[in-house]
């Protein structure tokens, strides 16, 4: 069971919002054998209702409802496109294009249950980027996705041929460690292997802005958790 701190970002009547760290489930899997965020949250106010969710792997910033209504209000703002959902990725190499919006329906693959794949028979999906920072061999991009499809970013990625490092699914899922990028990289005298920095698809969902049933309009942001941080600054350093 993960450790019932979680990091609360706002929290009303009607819903709260959380930084998910990674690694933990969004809401029960089909076996239902391991610890969710949905199951911590249920254990701690008796009812709550998932009104989107994150990847697994991904960190960040999730929103869950309280009540029936604000959980039918807000599931309709995130279908309805109302929701404005902002990301962070580390994407492989460097993007010819630094801005670009990437259009392209969305589908399951029929042969590989779970894994998605660009197709025509899919539903349309949309999702903006930009780049902010290029150290050459990996990239930090920002994302506006304008659709929730399932793993969205990271089959859309994948697409243009820069997918998420660390991505099993869509990119090689090889750990980042700092001899890759570093050079004349030593180990320190107690290592008896070096330890990757970052080992875990290298997405975070970092803001969502929406309106409630009573008309507030909110702008939460999540902080990006440590691996991330800590691949991003050892990146910095060796640029």
């Amino acid at each position: 069971m993960v450790k019932a701190s979680l990091e609360i970002i706002a929290e009303n009547d009607h819903f709260i919002v959380i930084n998910k760290p990674p690694g933990l489930l969004s809401i029960p899997d089909r076996e239902g054998k391991e610890a969710s965020l949905k199951e911590i949250l249920l254990q701690k106010y008796g009812q709550i209702f998932t009104v989107h969710r994150l990847d697994r792997e991904t960190s960040g910033i999730i929103v869950f409802a309280k009540d029936p209504e604000t959980h039918k209000f807000l599931s309709q703002a995130f279908e309805e496109r109302t929701v404005e959902k902002y990301y962070q990725g580390i994407v492989n190499g460097t993007l010819a294009e630094k801005q670009k919006t990437i259009e392209a329906p969305i589908a399951e693959n029929t042969v590989k249950r779970g894994v998605m794949i660009i197709h025509q028979r899919g539903k349309p999906a949309i999702t903006d980027y930009e780049v902010l920072e290029d150290f050459g061999k990996f990239s930090l991009l920002q994302f506006r996705i304008h659709t929730g499809r399932t793993h969205q970013i990271r089959v859309h990625m994948q697409y243009v041929g820069h997918p998420l490092v660390c991505d099993e699914l869509y990119g090689d899922g090889l750990p980042v460690k700092i001899s890759s990028f570093k050079r004349n990289y030593k180990l320190s005298k107690n290592e008896e292997e070096e330890k990757p920095i970052l080992a875990r698809t290298g997405l975070h969902a970092q803001r969502l802005r929406f309106t409630d049933m009573e008309g507030n309009t909110y702008d939460l942001q999540a902080e990006m958790p440590k691996d991330m941080r800590a691949l991003l600054q050892q990146l910095r350093k060796n640029a």
